[in-house]
């Protein structure tokens, strides 16, 4: 499994995303991110927290150019 691949806990990922171990599962259980079931174990993938972080980037407004309006 390469580095894009990286199977991370609900701990570690809480740690990439600086949340709580519970607001992970919260978002598990509401399915607002995607994860990988394998047994009775979850796993979240490095890439679909990159996508998470990404998605909740806010561009900084950058005003408009010419005169006064």
């Amino acid at each position: 499994m390469g580095a894009s691949q990286q199977l991370l806990t609900v701990n570690e990922a809480s740690e990439v995303l600086r949340l709580k171990p519970s607001t992970v599962r919260s978002w598990l259980l509401k399915r607002r991110v995607p994860f990988v079931k394998l047994g009775s174990r979850v796993f979240l993938r490095r890439e679909d927290l990159s996508a998470v972080i990404a998605a909740g980037l806010v561009l900084p407004m950058i005003p408009e150019q010419g005169g006064v309006a």
